[in-house]
Order: C-alpha cells, then sequence, then structure tokens
C-alpha cells in the first residue's frame, strides 16, 4: 500500500497524479476525462486515489507514482485492447526506448532496451505475475517463445532502465512485468473468437466466480497461424552453393513462422493468500529463417512452460511490519517436433543428400523460495527486505543429427542424447541465493529518498552486489524531478559456461557476469489537466560484457568476458486530451551505444524512434484507434559494411464496439496498413552474411473479433 506519510503531498497536489499517471502510462491517457466534473478521479478520496494510481514494479511492493523510483510505463487492458494488439511483441514495441525485432534463433523476439542488445537478447528480464521465465539455459525467454496472446493479461509495467537492486539477474537493461487477470477483472463469463491473414483463427474464455469467500478465475486461450511467409532471396546455403558450384540451396522462398499457442491461467484468492498456475503450449513453431540461417520449410519446434505459485502474508505481525513468502515452480521444455534441417538436401558439395540435419532440445526445471518484508514503523521511512534461493536444473539435454563433432556425416540420423562427447550440452544446473534491502526515506515534504542494495551469490561463478539510489523531488505543484542511479547485471547463460562438442564455439566457466550502470534524470511537467509533457536522459556502461571470441586450437571461438560498451539517449513523452472524446499520445526515443575501445556503434537498433496514438470515440457505442510507429535506420556491427537497415512507418487503424447489442462487440484492425517493407537486422558472419538482405517481417494482415459477455 502507498506510505502514509506520502499523502501529505497528496493532499496538496492532488491534480499532479494525472501528470505522474502520464510519466508512468505512456499509452494509457484514454481514461482521463478532460472536465474534472465528470472525471471519477475527482469524486474519490485522496487515499483511494493513492491505492489507484501506483505502480508496483519499480518499487517492489505498490507505490504512489510520483514516488517510482525508475522510469516506468503502465499499460492496461484496456490499452490493449484499443491498440488491436494480440500479441505481447505489439504491445512493447509502444513504449518509449523499448524496441522489439527478432534474432537468428527461430525468429523469437528480442526486447531491446535503449540499444543494449546480443544475438540471444539476455538483457531483458521478463516476468509474470513477478516471477522470472528466464531459462538458466540461454539467460533469455528460451529461444523457442513463440509469443504470448494478450487477452489473459491485466497490467503491464515496464521498467526502462537497470532493476538487479530487487530483481537480481538480467534485470539489466530493462524489466516487464506481465500481471495476469483475477477474479476482480472478469465479470462473469466471456467467449470470444478471432480470424484474420495468415490463416490465423484463434478462441478464448475468461470466467471468474466466488465461491466460500474465495476468488477463482480461468483464462483459456488459443490461436494458430501460418505465419506471414515472406520471402528470403539469399541464406546460408546459398553462399555454399557458390563455393561448391551446386544448386541446394531453397532461397529464393518463404520464411517459416507458423505457430499453434494455447494459454490457460487459473487463479485462486483467498484473504491473506495466493495460488496461481499457467500452461504456455506451443507446438507447430516454425523455424524462421533457419537455425542455421539456411531455409527450412518443414522443421517444427514445440515448446511447454508450466509455472505454479503460491504465497501467503503475515499482516501486521508486530506494529508496521507485514511479510510475505512465496514458493513457485517453473518447467521449461523446448523439442523438435521432427529432423530440423540446418543446411538442405545436398549440402556441402553433396556430402549430405538427406540434409544437414541436427535437432537439439533440452527441459528445465527450476524452484524459488522468497521471503519479502515491508516494516513502516520507523518516522518517514519505509523499509523493503527478502532473502531468496533460487534453483535451475537441466534434467534432459537431447539431440538427433547425422554428422559428428568434426561435421562428418554419420550416414543416418543418430540419437546421441546420452553420448558426453557427441551432445551438444552436458546436464548443469545452478544455485543462486539472494538477500536485499531497500529504504523509502520521506526526509521533507517535497523529497524522497530511495536506496537498496542485493547481494546475490551463485554457486557456479560467484558473488555480486548491486546498488541503486533514487532522489525524487516534488518540485512544484505540476513538476516532479527524478535522479536515479542504479547498478545491474546478467548472469552468464549455462550455454556461455558449458557448450560443448561444437567445434565452431565452446562454453567457459570461468565467465563472470556482465554488469552495467546507469544514470537518468527525468521531468514530468503536467501543464493543464488535458496536457502532460514528459521527459528523461540517461548515460550508461557496459563492462564484462559476453560475446564470442575467437581463439586458438580446436575450437573457432570461445565465450569470453571481452567486450565495454557505453551510450546515451532520452525519451519524450506527451499526452493531450484535445475534446472529451479525443485522446492522443505520443512518445520519442533517442539512443546511441558505442564500443569503448572503437567508439564505433554496435549497431542492431534504431537511433531514433517515434510512436503515435489517436483514440477517437466516434459515437457513443463505436471507438477508432489510430496509431503510428517510426523506427529509425538499424547501423550494423563494425565488421559488417553492409548499409544500414533501412528505416520504416507502420500504420494500425482498429475500429472496436462498446456495448453493442446484449453483450456482444466486435473489432476490426489493420496492422501496417499501408504495407511498409519493415526489415529486422540479420547478423553478420565472416566473410559474407547469410542472409545479406535482412529477416522480412509481416506486411499487411486484417483481423476480426467478437467477444460476448455472458
Amino acid at each position: 500500500m502507498p506510505h502514509p506519510r506520502g499523502l501529505s503531498i497528496f493532499k496538496t497536489k492532488a491534480r499532479r497524479y494525472l501528470g505522474v499517471s502520464a510519466l508512468v502510462c505512456t499509452v494509457g491517457s484514454a481514461s482521463v476525462s478532460a472536465n474534472p466534473d465528470e472525471d471519477p478521479f475527482w469524486d474519490i478520496s485522496l487515499e483511494e486515489l493513492g491505492q489507484i494510481r501506483v505502480v508496483s514494479i519499480a518499487s517492489g511492493s505498490a507505490t504512489p507514482l510520483d514516488k517510482a523510483a525508475a522510469i516506468t510505463s503502465v499499460i492496461s487492458a484496456e490499452d490493449i485492447a484499443a491498440m488491436g494488439a494480440t500479441e505481447l511483441d505489439q504491445i512493447l514495441e509502444t513504449v518509449p526506448g523499448l524496441h522489439v525485432n527478432r534474432s537468428d534463433q527461430v525468429f523469437a523476439p528480442k526486447y531491446i532496451f535503449r540499444g543494449i542488445t546480443t544475438s540471444s537478447n539476455p538483457q531483458a528480464l521478463l516476468l509474470i505475475n513477478g516471477i522470472p521465465t528466464t531459462t538458466a539455459m540461454f539467460g533469455n525467454r528460451g529461444n523457442v517463445w513463440g509469443g504470448m496472446p494478450v487477452k489473459a493479461i491485466r497490467r503491464i509495467e515496464v521498467i526502462r532502465g537497470p532493476g538487479s537492486a530487487l530483481y537480481g539477474a538480467d534485470a539489466y537493461a530493462g524489466v516487464i512485468n506481465i500481471i495476469t487477470k483475477n477474479a476482480q477483472d472478469i465479470d462473469g463469463v466471456v467467449t470470444g473468437a478471432r480470424a484474420g491473414s495468415f490463416d490465423t483463427k484463434g478462441a478464448w474464455v475468461e470466467a471468474a466466480t466466488d465461491w466460500n469467500n474465495t476468488d477463482i478465475s480461468l483464462v483459456l486461450e488459443q490461436q494458430s497461424t501460418d505465419g506471414w511467409r515472406r520471402t528470403i532471396d539469399r541464406d546460408a546455403q546459398t553462399n555454399s552453393d557458390e563455393d561448391f558450384g551446386t544448386s541446394a540451396s531453397l532461397a529464393p522462398g518463404p520464411v517459416n513462422t507458423s505457430v499453434d499457442q494455447f494459454e490457460a491461467r487459473l487463479e485462486i484468492n483467498g484473504d491473506r493468500w495466493d495460488f496461481r498456475a499457467g500452461l504456455q503450449d506451443r507446438r507447430n513453431l516454425g523455424t524462421g529463417a533457419g537455425l542455421a540461417q539456411a531455409l527450412d520449410p518443414d522443421g517444427r519446434y514445440e515448446s511447454q512452460r508450466i509455472n505454479v505459485d503460491y504465497s501467503y502474508r503475515w499482516l501486521a505481525i508486530v506494529d508496521g511490519l507485514d511479510v510475505e513468502s512465496r514458493i513457485s515452480y517453473f518447467n521449461f521444455t523446448q523439442e523438435p517436433e521432427n529432423n530440423l534441417a540446418l543446411f538442405p538436401p545436398g549440402a556441402f558439395n553433396g556430402a549430405f543428400p538427406d540434409g544437414f540435419l541436427g535437432s537439439p532440445g533440452y527441459k528445465e526445471r527450476q524452484v524459488r523460495l522468497d521471503l519479502n518484508s515491508i516494516y513502516k514503523n520507523v518516522k518517514d521511512h519505509r523499509i523493503l527486505a527478502g532473502i531468496g534461493a533460487f534453483w535451475a536444473d537441466l534434467y534432459e539435454v537431447s539431440e538427433r543429427k547425422n554428422f559428428n563433432t568434426d561435421f562428418s556425416p554419420k550416414g543416418e540420423v543418430v540419437d546421441v542424447s546420452d553420448d558426453p562427447n557427441q551432445v551438444w550440452m552436458p546436464e548443469e544446473d545452478r544455485k543462486n541465493y539472494y538477500a536485499f534491502v531497500q529504504d523509502e526515506w520521506q526526509f521533507a515534504q517535497n523529497w524522497q529518498l530511495v536506496s537498496g542494495l542485493r547481494y546475490d551469490y551463485y554457486a557456479d561463478f560467484g558473488e555480486t552486489v548491486n546498488p541503486r539510489a533514487a532522489l525524487i523531488w516534488a518540485t512544484t505543484d505540476s513538476v516532479t524531478t527524478k535522479l536515479l542511479y542504479g547498478r545491474a547485471f546478467r548472469a552468464p547463460s549455462l550455454n556461455e559456461q558449458y557448450a560443448a562438442n561444437n567445434p565452431v564455439l565452446a562454453g567457459n566457466d570461468d565467465l563472470d557476469p556482465e554488469t552495467i550502470d546507469t544514470v537518468e534524470l527525468a521531468l514530468a511537467y503536467q501543464a493543464s489537466p488535458r496536457l502532460f509533457l514528459g521527459v528523461n536522459v540517461f548515460y550508461y556502461e557496459i563492462d564484462d560484457l559476453i560475446n564470442a571470441e575467437p581463439v586458438s586450437g580446436p575450437v573457432a571461438s570461445q565465450y569470453q568476458n571481452s567486450g565495454k560498451r557505453k551510450g546515451h539517449g532520452g525519451e519524450l513523452e506527451a499526452t493531450y486530451q484535445a475534446l472529451g472524446n479525443l485522446n492522443l499520445s505520443a512518445n520519442y526515443a533517442y539512443q546511441r551505444a558505442e564500443d569503448q575501445e572503437s567508439n564505433r556503434s554496435v549497431g542492431e537498433a534504431p537511433t531514433h524512434q517515434a510512436y503515435a496514438r489517436i483514440e477517437w470515440r466516434v459515437v457513443p457505442t463505436w471507438a477508432l484507434n489510430t496509431q503510428l510507429n517510426y523506427v529509425g535506420e538499424q547501423k550494423r556491427t563494425a565488421a559488417d559494411s553492409r548499409e544500414p537497415v533501412d528505416d520504416y512507418t507502420t500504420v494500425d487503424f482498429t475500429a472496436r464496439t462498446h456495448g453493442l447489442w446484449r453483450g456482444l462487440d466486435i473489432a476490426v484492425s489493420v496492422r501496417n496498413a499501408f504495407n511498409a517493407d519493415v526489415r529486422d537486422p540479420s547478423p553478420y558472419s565472416d566473410p559474407r552474411p547469410a542472409i545479406p538482405g535482412d529477416f522480412p517481417m509481416a506486411g499487411r494482415s486484417a483481423y476480426v473479433e467478437a467477444q460476448y459477455q455472458f
């Protein structure tokens, strides 16, 4: 709950909440009325207001927004519906300073905060209800992520910047927390269906009930698509064909982007306890441009994520002390559905007549134990503290292939899962223990200092300490100023430590974690009840960046702590209510990230981004949303001589009804309406890129959905 002393600021500056809300709600301005006399905001008590306009991700507990100790964005379920989003990635692309593009591994999304990125994108931490979805294997969401439908999402909170002082490993460049719906968010039973481009079909049901003073909610959602199947003209096999004088390549040919998604979310809430269970099932997941960037139209993966967590709260154990405990279990699988073709039939001058086939998979389980407390019985202070433990285990690593570790042919596909001299990865585990403390000190009516420190010990690579500090000043009735500092770390993944039996790339068990130090300055200005402006600037330095570096010996390269980077930039945000039924919002982001040794751009992220959105309630039952997203050109890495990836602009339209007829509502959405040629950068490989024309993304698409509330 909000700090009681914090309400003293609210009582003299109530209208500033509109500005603070806009600071953290990048796209969530539609609910603010132009006329204070007509807005429920002006009719509730200030304490109730403090309960509503809060953010949890910045400080680890519900905190009034003008005290949020981070640069934070919040997107509600209403915002998601208004923009016509059907996938998480479509939502995140609207956040300033956050760009979503695709990796070379199964086109998995990369969430690039402020230009900080590598191939597997472990620098962005994704939470679901505050629990990490990170796999220890790759340090990301898993290379077979398969997207995330949106109907179960109640709210998304995003930190742009470091978060390790609270969230530990991988809360490095940014943190995304997805909060799912509970019984309070669902009115009875809701069902719906969707159909659209790329043979996309989907359906969902939401249901909630109250039984014996216990709230129960269930959300089920299924969606399947053939994917956008845009053409790649040249691939890695094209290069090989030119070397050998063969014609095995399947290029020109379409990318493989099919996927069948199923989501299930169960939540049961008691007075002091919560139980959640979730399933994310992915089938028929295409391999994008191919695992080795050679087209594989038939390759398919499947993946399952199962999570269960239980938490219990002890309130007022002693005066001012609340304690919460939580135990969670997470199981992740990534398995090929068939033999995956790294290269097509006839590869390597005919040495592999059936194709160069390799099908790696793995299973991982995790257990987390957390004990957190909030103590409020010290004048002008709120103290958050916690301890916890984490265990991850790769309990089944598998591989089928028709080649040896020196890439010579085996003649047939062989299961080498139990052969330690052949399988791609040994079965390893990881243990982590942590403790943290954070103090929120309101040392004057208009000033607050948030300071914190977290200690992590890892059994495999040692310890790390990460501090944070935030000075928050209620400068005037209409201006809030923040000065922020934070250090964060990214743990080396098990793959980076222990990858084996690959003559191209080897692991390194001597790796240290990557670290980043970030300084930010933010200003929020509520110019009028209708107009809000926000600006922030940042500077960061990265040390011990983990890269694959050439080495002498039987292995071509090995993961090493060899990189140093620095970056700077800024983000602007504005919301304006032009009329009672017309809302405008926009943001702009600039970033430049450089290698500290060469002083050259690290590339593979846009320097400029801009987003604009118009919400117009045409008549009481119909609303029209138009959004524009500009992504500037993306420079190449220092070794890549190609021209930068061209900039592009996409425009989306969504028309949605509200209370159309007896519980029935419909929506129609067109994405990339003007069919812009969207390309994500393909990686460089010596002496030439495998896919020189980059990765083609979806063109114009259209969807229609209907929903009925019983």
